[in-house]
């Protein structure tokens, strides 16, 4: 085991995340810091046209300011009948500072002639690791679903009310956190990258 890493950075300051990003990663024994816990502030350009792309852009860019270890996520919601809009915009789409209710129904009323299967949809999640001799690790987690007809649930944050999942009958924020955590893209591309890096840790 490399014991030359005192800390992992996660290239995010959403605390929501940080929480998701702990719980799945409980059993790694090395402290996981966000940006802000690490006083780092930074505009990163995310110009990649995949999810891929802009988790490596920010990885690779924390890495080489601190020398740390530094894991990224991209992520962000497809839809089938918009041309996988928003995809990568995801968290531009509308604008940074419109609220996700607005997006969230901007989405809806862009759906209001598709029905059934026509609604389709996934969250996808890029998880890319950055280690100070160079390697670089990149994993991808998704849940497919359905856009709803309206936001359901309070459990999650962004597009989680409209992400509507058949076999559950439920949106992803009607789901408790723990099982939300199992079956969630960031849930598994967490778990993946854990099962690639912590023997390298």
């Amino acid at each position: 085991m490399n014991t030359n890493f005192d800390k992992i950075i996660f290239a995010t300051s959403n605390q929501g995340k940080m929480d998701e990003i702990r719980m799945i990663m409980k059993d790694c024994n090395l402290p996981i810091v966000s940006l802000k816990e690490a006083g780092i502030d930074v505009d990163i350009d995310e110009n990649g046209e995949t999810f891929e792309e802009n988790a490596l852009i920010k990885a690779r860019t924390i890495m080489k300011l601190t020398g740390c270890l530094t894991l990224a996520d991209d992520s962000g919601l497809e839809v089938d009948y918009i041309n996988k809009e928003p995809g990568v915009y995801s968290a531009r789409y509308l604008g940074y500072d419109t609220p996700y209710s607005e997006k969230n129904q901007s989405i809806i009323d862009r759906l209001k002639d598709a029905v059934g299967e026509e609604r389709s949809a996934r969250f996808v999640c890029a998880i890319a690791a950055c280690f100070p001799d160079g390697e670089e690790v990149v994993t991808r987690g998704t849940i497919e679903g359905q856009i709803g007809y309206e936001e359901v649930g309070d459990n999650g944050f962004g597009y989680d009310p409209i992400m509507y999942v058949p076999e559950l009958d439920k949106t992803t924020a009607q789901l408790d956190t723990e099982y939300k955590n199992k079956i969630s893209h960031r849930g598994k591309a967490l778990r993946q990258m854990w099962e690639e890096i912590k023997d390298k840790i």
